[in-house]
């Protein structure tokens, strides 16, 4: 033969190699099929130890004996790859019903290896013995193995749902599967109803008998939004929380945590949660220890003196492998083609393969009890005419002439001529006969009833309804993992890993910002003076508005809390402002549905209004309001129907209602709340509020008081009323007090003077301005505010 070359593009030879390359790892070893839910390693297994007579009610061989049995047999891979895929079924941690009983160490769920395949013993459990049943009986097709010299299985005739019940997990080329195992009892109640009601819905199912996976090692699945997704679609995601209880112990309080989320390694459980106590992450807990023995797991944790249990535990499902997601992928053989399938399908795809099955096995014994009443017709007839057969049998001087004489003289088939050359004297004792009798009608009956299953569908309904009943009777245990059914609960914010409790926050004058419980904690430094607090918890958000129209945010959780004595911290330990901006109001935001406002001022007259909701955030800081060439100088709480006094640094106050001006954005300029001259600007704003008086001070030191009352209600945007009569004076700032408070006036030289509220003049719109600061030397009043007393 002359030899021939033909060129061949490399990337079209490395395209079909790896073709076929896909397509061997994709049916011969990483995926499950959908009828017995093994892949081929799994089935040559179990198929291998019962060949070996490895049953449950036999005694254990050694494991190497079952492996080198595999590999010489079906499976020509790696001994390790086979042991280890003997010892995974073997392990009540990863399998929810195991298929091998195992004898000797097979590994732990702290990751611990099984020991040598020479050193553990091995055999089939009953469950295993289920999906092998009768598999000798024609149910099932078979193929060569790997050297054409054996029969082995294409799949196994699995009379439970395998594929649900244990799942699977495996990652081939360019797919994966994960398959999550289920509790037999329920799946098997899934496909009862799907027998009784072909077209059920997946959402009837789900609720009333097959709700959601069951792992081995029980834990909580939290939600069943990812269960219905999955069933639905074949892929979705599901939360999986270890569970636990709280025990006392003196005065310290202990979690105990039992079971933990599938195929999670404990010891590497407890290294995570040591880790977080080494860096201060969870500080309550003062010991760990491991306690779990054969009875089942039991981490230990303690808790210092006063801890919270479930603040902790919100921790720890935050932190660690304590809460956890497992991913399904429904992905299975259908026919050797890989397919993701719902849950409905799934169960559909064993209702056939089962029914197929059934009708395999009956058709094999229906042949096999036609043939055996076709004997028995004739030995019936043989009796019969017994004289005739001995006479026959005398006379023919070979075998092979008395079976051909029998068949011709008694009209019989030769299976029937050969059978009454084999059969015994005894046969024909009269009670014998009575029993061939017997026999004949029972196998009479079978036939019968064979017939049927065959040609009746509800009959094989009702075959396959009584062997899944009886399945389930057999192996049904109660469910391992419970499900919580509230979608919200998977989710582990801030707000569960925080503590609640009352928080008053105070900011001084110099910009010290204090977290405490009480305001009877509230104090200030030497030199330095309290001017705003606000009340609310450690689950709430500070808002620092800054006169550059920013918003800083801050969770109050996050500054550290104070008591006794100590004033607090500089805020910049919280907060980087820039240098030329100042924070000028400091506003508490509750994380429950806020229906207040925020209302701003700026210099140039404008007053906007934004609902509070608009600056929840997690951001660091936000553009609080649009600003053109302008500058914020308050913000305030309030409500829509509250009043507003705006005052401008030229004398004069105005007061509206807060609804003559419609609620905006966070990015926008707002309205005119006064009109002012060239030469003016606003300087100070606040809600109205008719017990307080406005204490006005000039950048010289004069000052008066005028009740708020006192000012009429006007339109907004009007030119407002005089505060005082001097046309020259000029504002330094303006402050909103009760009669018993105090003001701080601050000038530019650094200096600061207290002056109480009622030892300031009361006047009427327009009167006279006070010197209230003559014995202090002011090079000039740079602002005014309102001391905060610990009893505000």
């Amino acid at each position: 033969m002359s030899e021939e070359i033909y060129p061949i593009a490399i990337e079209d030879k490395m395209k079909d190699a790896y073709l076929n390359y896909s397509l061997s790892v994709i049916i011969g070893r990483a995926l499950p099929d959908v009828r017995d839910g093994l892949k081929p390693v799994h089935r040559r297994i179990l198929y291998a130890a019962r060949e070996l007579g490895l049953l449950h009610n036999k005694a254990h061989k050694k494991s190497a004996r079952l492996v080198g049995e595999v590999l010489g047999k079906f499976h020509p891979h790696g001994d390790s790859a086979v042991y280890d895929a003997l010892v995974r079924m073997a392990q009540d941690f990863n399998q929810r019903y195991q298929l091998i009983d195992g004898h000797g160490n097979f590994g732990s769920i702290d990751g611990d290896s099984a020991a040598a395949m020479r050193y553990t013993e091995t055999k089939l459990t009953e469950v295993a013995e289920s999906l092998l049943e009768n598999i000798d009986e024609e149910t099932v097709k078979f193929r060569d193995n790997f050297d054409g010299t054996l029969q082995e299985p294409e799949v196994l005739p699995a009379k439970i749902p395998n594929l649900l019940v244990n799942g699977s997990s495996g990652i081939a080329v360019g797919m994966s599967t994960s398959i999550p195992p289920h509790n037999l009892a329920e799946v098997i109640d899934a496909v009862l109803h799907l027998l009784e009601y072909p077209n059920a819905r997946l959402e009837t199912i789900i609720k009333n008998h097959l709700p959601g996976p069951d792992f081995p090692t029980g834990a909580s699945i939290v939600g069943n939004e990812g269960i219905k997704s999955a069933y639905e679609s074949g892929k979705g995601k599901i939360i999986l929380r270890a569970k636990s209880k709280i025990e006392k112990e003196g005065r310290h309080k202990n979690i105990i945590i039992t079971e933990i989320p599938y195929q999670l390694n404990k010891s590497k459980l407890i290294e995570e949660i040591a880790n977080l106590v080494n860096k201060s992450k969870l500080t309550s807990v003062s010991d760990l220890r491991d306690e779990s023995d054969k009875d089942g797991i039991r981490i230990l944790i303690q808790l210092k003196s006063g801890a919270d249990p479930e603040l902790t535990l919100n921790r720890l499902y935050k932190y660690t492998s304590m809460q956890s997601s497992f991913r399904i992928n429904l992905l299975a053989l259908d026919n050797k083609k890989p397919k993701v399938m719902g849950l409905i399908e799934i169960l559909e795809h064993f209702i056939d393969f089962r029914k197929e099955v059934i009708k395999n096995h009956t058709k094999y014994n229906l042949n096999k009890s036609e043939t055996r009443f076709h004997i028995l017709e004739g030995l019936k007839t043989a009796i019969n005419k017994l004289d005739l057969v001995i006479q026959i049998i005398r006379n023919s001087k070979e075998k092979s002439e008395a079976k051909a004489k029998l068949v011709k003289k008694l009209n019989i088939s030769e299976e029937q001529a050969q059978s009454i050359l084999q059969m015994q004297l005894q046969r024909l004792v009269g009670m014998e006969i009575e029993k061939l009798e017997a026999e004949k009608l029972e196998l009479a009956a079978k036939i019968k009833e064979y017939k049927k299953i065959l040609r009746e569908e509800e009959v094989l309904k009702a075959y396959l309804k009584a062997e899944l009943k009886e399945m389930k009777a057999k192996f049904a245990d109660k469910r391992r993992s419970n499900i919580i059914k509230d979608d919200k609960k998977a989710e582990i914010n801030k707000q569960d890993l925080i503590k609640k409790k009352e928080a008053v926050v105070s900011l001084s004058y110099r910009g010290i910002i204090k977290r405490n419980e009480e305001y009877s904690n509230l104090r200030a430094a030497k030199n330095d003076y309290l001017i705003s607090t606000v009340k609310g918890s450690s689950l709430d958000q500070l808002l620092f508005f800054s006169d550059h129209g920013e918003v800083y945010n801050l969770q109050v959780h996050e500054l550290e809390e104070h008591h006794g004595l100590s004033t607090g911290d500089n805020l910049s330990k919280y907060i980087q402002l820039p240098i030329e901006e100042n924070i000028i109001s400091l506003n508490i935001l509750s994380k429950k549905k806020e229906n207040h406002f925020y209302v701003f001022l700026t210099e140039s007259g404008q007053i906007k209004r934004t609902a509070a909701k608009e600056y929840q955030t997690n951001y660091s800081h936000i553009r609080a309001i649009k600003l053109d060439n302008d500058k914020l100088i308050n913000v305030e709480k309030a409500k829509e129907k509250d009043q507003i006094i705006v005052v401008s640094q030229n004398g004069y106050a105005i007061r509206f209602k807060g609804e003559s001006f419609s609620s905006t954005g966070r990015n926008t300029m707002g309205s005119k709340a006064i009109k002012l001259a060239k030469n003016d600007k606003a300087t100070a704003f606040s809600i109205y509020d008719r017990n307080k008086y406005l204490v006005s001070v000039t950048e010289r030191g004069r000052a008066n008081k005028i009740k708020l009352s006192q000012f009429r209600l006007q339109k907004r945007n009007g030119k407002g009323q005089r505060i005082f009569s001097n046309q020259n004076y000029k504002l330094a700032g303006a402050a909103f007090c009760k009669d018993n408070e105090k003001i701080l006036i601050a000038a530019k030289n650094g200096e600061m003077y207290i002056v109480e509220v009622d030892k300031i003049p009361e006047t009427s719109p327009g009167g006279n301005m006070y010197q209230i600061t003559q014995n202090i030397s002011f090079e000039k009043i740079a602002r005014v505010k309102k001391i905060l007393i610990a009893d505000d």
